[in-house]
């Protein structure tokens, strides 16, 4: 299938930038989200390129400072300025943003088409965004999206080990906050302000668990719902105390927990039987919420092997 959005080597190239990991989800009805990160270690001085002209915004998160930063919009240079690490910064693709690459850069890119913007604001009584509030070449200390970029970070560093609902979660909290803090929009009252129905709570448990791995979407248990990607996330953490993606590792760690009491296997079997990517992941996952190692847990539970 071909790429339609600014994201991946789309972006990396113009930018001038070897490697450009990108984790994408398709949470909300009409747009494809995608986060990339691009970084250059030893650039040749150089204009950055052209990005495909979309009606989308790029929100950057920077990781390095980059003094003198030259931005460019629409054939011009528009700013000079200091960019720090940890700001965040707004771009439109509309308006051909580009700036000269003379200094090393490591940044992550969040591509939002205006539709997902729509799609947020498509509440009763809530107005159409119109174009994000920003600055040619000005900051914005916003510890949302450092944090957000932060675990998304972590992820494109791990994606074996990143399932899907965890990214469409991420990607869905950021769309939200950028449409609220940068576009105007207002949280809307909610009439639905309760968790699902038992019937509801059910099926989106066991469809979640269908699939320990995690590739299942967001999205597509909402449809089975018939609800909305951002109702059913908030409601399914009413009735669960989780959002989706936690609670479906709780049940990685409940179902390697009835392997280990039950059979004699490898831990590395284990791991994959639960839905973890390796063992490496398995003992990251079971150590932070059990508080011990699986070998350890197993061992004061039957006295297997440690593996």
């Amino acid at each position: 299938m071909t790429q339609a959005g600014v994201y991946g080597q789309r972006l990396g190239r113009p930018l001038h930038s070897r490697d450009a990991p990108s984790l994408i989800t398709r949470s909300l009805r009409s747009a494809e989200l995608a986060v990339t990160e691009a970084r250059n270690d030893d650039p040749t001085a150089d204009l950055s390129g052209s990005l495909p002209a979309e009606d989308a915004y790029l929100v950057s998160l920077k990781f390095r400072d980059y003094p003198d930063c030259e931005c460019w919009e629409r054939g011009r240079c528009v700013a000079k300025t200091d960019v720090r690490a940890g700001a965040t910064y707004l771009y439109d693709l509309k308006r051909d943003p580009r700036y000269v690459i003379d200094k090393p850069f490591h940044s992550l890119f969040f591509y939002l088409p205006r539709s997902a913007l729509s799609d947020i604001a498509r509440q009763p009584g809530v107005p159409r965004i119109g174009e994000l509030s920003y600055e040619p070449g000005v900051g914005h200390d916003d510890g949302v999206i450092r944090h957000i970029g932060a675990s998304l970070q972590e992820g494109l560093r791990r994606p074996d080990e990143t399932n899907q609902l965890f990214v469409d979660h991420m990607m869905l909290a950021l769309t939200a906050h950028v449409a609220q803090t940068y576009g105007g929009l207002k949280p809307g009252a909610e009439p639905n302000r309760g968790g699902l129905a038992p019937w509801q709570v059910k099926r989106a448990c066991d469809r979640l668990e269908s699939d320990l791995t995690g590739k299942v979407a967001l999205q597509q248990v909402a449809a089975e719902l018939g609800l909305s990607v951002s109702h059913f996330s908030r409601a399914f953490r009413i009735s669960t105390g989780l959002p989706p993606h936690q609670w479906l590792l709780r049940q990685r760690v409940k179902a390697a927990k009835q392997l280990m009491t039950v059979r004699d296997l490898p831990l590395s079997e284990i791991a994959m039987s639960a839905g973890f990517a390796n063992q490496s992941h398995f003992t990251r996952v079971f150590s932070s919420m059990v508080g011990v190692s699986p070998g350890a847990w197993r061992r004061e539970a039957q006295g297997g092997p440690d593996e």
